[in-house]
């Protein structure tokens, strides 16, 4: 496998990225130190993933927030957890007014509770980890929410995850030359 490629699960195609990762403002600290109210750190597929892609835009769309230094933008304490709020508060008045059609088919109102963003794409939709169903690998299942009006399971990590956004952009977009697009990093 080429320097610029990783593998998202086996079995499964390598994501190529365009060029050097853009690592040089992600705080490592935080991300092998982080604990979240389980006591466990970040799931494995996400802190190789940061490691590997950095701060990067992922199949022409989609951002997943590494955590990043003091002084930058974009990063998984400030950007995902003011996102993550505001899908809870968004989602706290759906389940006010009985629109139960935000949950449905695949989750229900109490595990809106547990979601936390972790990823954006550029057309408003989040990746969000349920925090609350660890798995015995530590990895949390993500979701995700289209434009904070429903939730969708995606799978059991990252890794499974991957794939399905990598499809279903490809199909509404058509095939780009590399996955991952490294970022330039931007100061608050």
């Amino acid at each position: 496998m080429a320097d610029n490629e990783f593998e998202i699960s086996e079995g499964d195609h390598a994501l190529t990225v365009n060029g050097p990762p853009t690592l040089e403002h992600i705080d490592f600290v935080a991300l092998d130190s982080h604990r979240f109210p389980d006591g466990g750190g970040f799931p494995d597929s996400y802190r190789v993933f940061v490691r590997k892609a950095g701060w990067a835009r992922s199949f022409g769309l989609w951002f997943v927030y590494p955590p990043v230094r003091s002084g930058y933008a974009d990063g998984w304490h400030a950007r995902a957890g003011n996102l993550t709020s505001h899908f809870r508060a968004t989602f706290q008045d759906g389940r006010s007014e009985g629109f139960d059609w935000m949950v449905e088919p695949d989750a229900d109102w109490s595990l809106t509770d547990s979601l936390h963003v972790f990823g954006w794409s550029e057309n408003g939709n989040a990746l969000l980890w349920d925090t609350a169903a660890r798995t015995a690998d530590g990895e949390f299942p993500v979701w995700e929410s289209r434009s904070f009006n429903s939730l969708h399971r995606l799978g059991g990590n990252l890794r499974d995850a991957l794939p399905l956004l990598r499809a279903r952009t490809v199909g509404a977009s058509g095939s780009r030359p590399y996955d991952i697009e490294p970022l330039p990093p931007t100061r608050l």
